[in-house]
């Protein structure tokens, strides 16, 4: 790997803002976006798992945020070292894509094109049915993901 890293931390929204709950990776990087910082750069992404291997090149330090279906309760915010160890493939069966985080997070790993710190932040979902509409448990995470993962960031200085 080289060491030429861009100093910012990358924040990737994951999701589809037109299946519910899938929405809110995306939601939630939009409101960190508007809290702007020289520390971090945010974007969207449609979790296809290429796509997300080609955005985190260059960046040292990065966190995915999308929806998961765990089977955990609603609006759970679970936070996982994707560096360090495999994601579980049960967070992702919402997933659309054959080829999504999960799995360019492990094609990654196996290529050793992983960023050195790699931060998953998944909130459990309750309905990825068609729509426009998040559920009140997922919704009422947006702002306490969000505080929790800016302070993480600012942490990191």
């Amino acid at each position: 790997m080289s060491n030429k890293f861009e100093k910012k931390t990358l924040i990737i929204g994951v999701g589809n803002l037109y299946r519910k709950d899938d929405a809110i990776g995306i939601l939630i990087a939009r409101n960190l976006d508007r809290k702007s910082s020289d520390q971090f750069k945010v974007i969207e992404q449609s979790g296809e798992g290429t796509a997300l291997m080609d955005s985190w090149n260059g960046f040292g330090q990065v966190i995915i945020i999308d929806a998961v279906s765990s089977g955990t309760e609603p609006g759970t915010l679970h936070c996982l070292d994707a560096a360090k160890n495999p994601i579980p493939s049960r967070f992702f069966s919402c997933s659309t894509h054959n080829f999504g985080v999960a799995e360019a997070i492990e094609l990654a790993r196996t290529l050793e094109q992983l960023p050195n710190s790699l931060r998953l932040y998944g909130i459990e979902g309750k309905n990825f049915e068609p729509g426009e509409t998040l559920s009140s448990e997922v919704e009422s995470r947006i702002e306490s993901a969000s505080k929790e993962i800016l302070d993480y960031v600012l942490s990191l200085t």
